[in-house]
Parts: structure tokens; sequence; C-alpha cells
């Protein structure tokens, strides 16, 4: 019997992951950092914007498997994305965002305290993708 209370926490917590809604307005906000960095839970960075970076960036990231945009377009100058891992379905949110002749790229977890640098990865292979 309690292994099958268990079984059924295990399934009802990963249905929650992948079916629990996501709202916009929570995480489509302005980049406010405007360095690289790398956090527990997620990184950002900075790299110079030119003519058509951003479109760039943006292919880059709709090309990414399990990806959809969440808000945002390349006219706004203000996009964010969900990225689910393959096997559990976690979301990570990258926002994704022209300022000041910059684009600034942050991606974080929505769950959990760490991404073991999944999102680190993500980012650096946007950016080597589009120089």
């Amino acid at each position: 019997m309690v292994l099958w209370a268990l079984i059924g926490v295990i399934v009802a917590a990963m249905a929650y992951v992948r079916l629990a809604p996501i709202d916009p307005a929570r995480w489509h906000q302005p980049v406010e950092r405007g360095e690289t960095s790398d956090l527990a839970g997620g990184a950002v960075r900075v790299i110079p914007a030119e003519e058509g970076t951003l479109q760039a960036v943006d292919q880059v990231m709709r090309a990414l498997p399990r990806t959809q945009v969440l808000a945002g377009s390349v006219t706004e100058g203000h996009i964010t994305y969900v990225t689910r891992s393959a096997v559990f379905g976690f979301p990570d949110m990258t926002t994704v965002e022209l300022r000041d002749g910059e684009i600034r790229m942050f991606a974080r977890l929505r769950f959990g305290a760490s991404d073991l640098g999944v999102n680190r990865k993500r980012l650096e292979g946007v950016i080597a993708a589009v120089q």
C-alpha cells in the first residue's frame, strides 16, 4: 500500500511540473543584470548587439528542442522562452532583451535550487551559434 502511495505522489509531482501554468507576467520581466554571471539556478550572459543579433538569437532559441515563446517578440526587443527538460519536463525560462546596444540573456529554472549548469550551457550554445 505504501508503495502505491509513493508511486502516486511521484506521478502527481511529475504531472504538476509538466502541467502547472506559467504566468508570463511573472517571468517576462526586464533583464536587470547588466553583466555576465553564473547563478545557482541560472545564468546571465551579455553580448554586444549588432544589426540582426536579436533576430539571430531568436532563431537559435526557437530551434532549440522543447522550446516555445512564452511572451514578447523581436519587434518589442524583449522575448521570454520556455525550454523543458527531455525526461521530466522541468521548465526553464530564458529572457532575451535588447537594451543599450547589448543583448542581455537571463536563463533560470522554475523549480528547484540548482540547474546543474544547464542554463549556462544553453546560453553559451546560443552565443556560439550567433557569433
